[in-house]
C-alpha cells in the first residue's frame, strides 16, 4: 500500500462535472493499494498519517500535525502508484490490486481516517477526475507498507 501525501492549502477534486471532495489546511493524498495489501497495512498507513507532524509550529519548526492545526484530508485512490516502468515505455499495472480489493480497502481506510481526522473527503473511485490543489512547500511524503511502516 502507498500514500502520497502532499500539505496543502487547499485541493479539490471533480468528477464527472461535479465536485467530490473539497478540503482547506491538509492534506490531499493519493492512495495505491496492490493485490497483497490488507486492512493491517491499511492501519499502519493511516495511523502514521495521522500523526505525521509535518506543519510549522511558532517557530518554524515542522512539529506540528493535523489535529494540532484543524486539518483535512482529501483522498483519492490513484492505482497508477504501483506503475511498474521497468520495461519499455508503457507502464504494467500488474502488480496493482484488483478493482474490487483496491475499493473495498480505499473505503476502509476512508472510514478509519474519518475516526483519526474530523474532515475526510474523497474523490471518485474509479472516475477520471481533475484536481486542483495549492501545495505548501511542497512539502511531500511517500508512505509505502513495503518499507516496514
Amino acid at each position: 500500500m502507498r500514500f502520497v501525501i502532499q500539505r496543502v492549502h487547499h485541493a479539490k477534486v471533480t468528477a464527472d462535472g461535479e465536485i467530490t471532495g473539497q478540503i482547506g489546511k491538509g492534506f490531499y493524498v493519493l492512495v495505491g493499494v496492490c493485490a497483497e495489501d490488507d486492512t493491517a497495512a491499511a492501519d499502519r498507513l493511516v495511523r502514521k498519517m495521522a500523526g505525521l507532524r509535518i506543519f510549522a509550529d511558532s517557530q518554524g519548526k515542522t512539529n506540528l500535525s493535523l489535529a494540532d492545526v484543524g486539518g483535512e484530508v482529501l483522498m483519492v485512490s490513484q492505482f497508477t502508484l504501483y506503475a511498474d516502468c521497468r520495461k519499455g515505455y508503457r507502464p504494467s499495472f500488474t502488480r496493482a490490486g484488483s478493482a474490487d480489493h483496491a475499493r473495498e480497502l480505499y473505503e476502509y481506510i476512508l472510514a478509519e481516517t474519518a475516526k483519526l481526522v474530523p474532515s475526510v473527503q474523497q474523490g471518485k473511485f474509479g472516475a477520471h477526475m481533475d484536481i486542483e490543489l495549492e501545495a505548501d512547500g511542497p512539502f511531500t511524503i511517500i508512505l509505502d507498507s513495503g518499507d516496514g511502516i
